[in-house]
């Protein structure tokens, strides 16, 4: 696969560089992207880019530039990391969480913004402004709401259906589950031999490998809501495919750390549990 410059640096810094006091000098990451396949002229251009976007700040360090993470991009790896690792839901109180908001017409960008935000915190949309998630979601709504919304009429309700039947209806008309499933399965395809292989990978390899795993599963956790069991399909592929992807990522973490360690000069912690 390819991999685009700015997704990358996500997963380097997300995954190394942020356990390294979460800088970088430029020349040690170019050195890093050699593994990708993209060239130094690539990096310096995306990250005087990110910088200008407040991803980074950068300072100078002799005839080097070191890269800093800024605060807001600590926030959203720290927020993008508890998604991906987030436990499935093993118990389920049969209660739905409802979401109706309004927007002014004129604030496309919000609506759009705001859908998106909903989506990765697990709702799925029973209509264009009426958004539902199983279980108890009222705090982690209003937190929402009060943090990057507060010009919008969001209305947070806690309900019930009519019954299982129902609920598994209501499933369907939230979410694409078959799309879904084509594509938890099409992963569980391309990476079982790799379970088995992925011992035996080190240096640059081990790195590449598991960040390709790392970027083609992460998009999941937009999609997936992580419905209790009771509301899943039969045989759902999504239970490999976290399965798998965790095995990969805990195999190939040692190895890939230790290369990352040799690239910049410091020890690469692993992340807290």
């Amino acid at each position: 696969m390819s991999f685009t410059p700015r997704a990358l640096i996500l997963d380097l810094f997300g995954d190394y560089l942020r356990y390294v006091d979460s800088e970088v000098r430029l020349g040690h990451l170019t050195t890093l992207f050699e593994a990708f396949e993209i060239a130094p002229a690539t990096v310096r251009v995306t990250m005087s880019r990110l910088r200008r976007e407040e991803w980074f700040t950068s300072r100078r360090m002799g005839r080097e530039t070191v890269y800093t993470l800024s605060p807001h991009l600590l926030e959203v790896l720290d927020e993008g990391r508890r998604r991906i690792f987030a436990p499935a839901s093993s118990t389920w109180d049969q209660s739905w969480t409802m979401v109706i908001y309004q927007l002014s017409e004129a604030d496309r960008q919000g609506r759009e913004q705001l859908r998106k935000e909903l989506a990765w915190q697990g709702f799925g949309p029973l209509t264009t402004s009426t958004w539902l998630a199983p279980g108890d979601r009222r705090d982690d709504v209003r937190t929402l709401a009060s943090r990057d919304f507060s010009t919008a009429q969001i209305d947070v309700l806690r309900c019930t259906s009519d019954g299982l039947e129902h609920d598994r209806e209501l499933v369907r008309r939230c979410w694409d589950l078959t799309a879904l499933a084509a594509e938890y399965e099409a992963f569980n395809v391309e990476n079982r031999e790799l379970v088995q292989t992925a011992s035996t990978l080190a240096g640059a390899e081990a790195l590449v490998e598991r960040t390709r795993v790392i970027t083609t599963f992460r998009h999941f956790p937009f999609k997936d809501p992580r419905l209790p069991q009771e509301l899943r399909p039969e045989a759902w592929p999504g239970v490999e495919a976290h399965q798998i992807f965790h095995h990969i990522h805990a195999i190939l973490g040692p190895p890939a750390r230790a290369y990352v360690a040799s690239v910049v000069g410091r020890e690469v912690l692993a992340p807290p549990d």
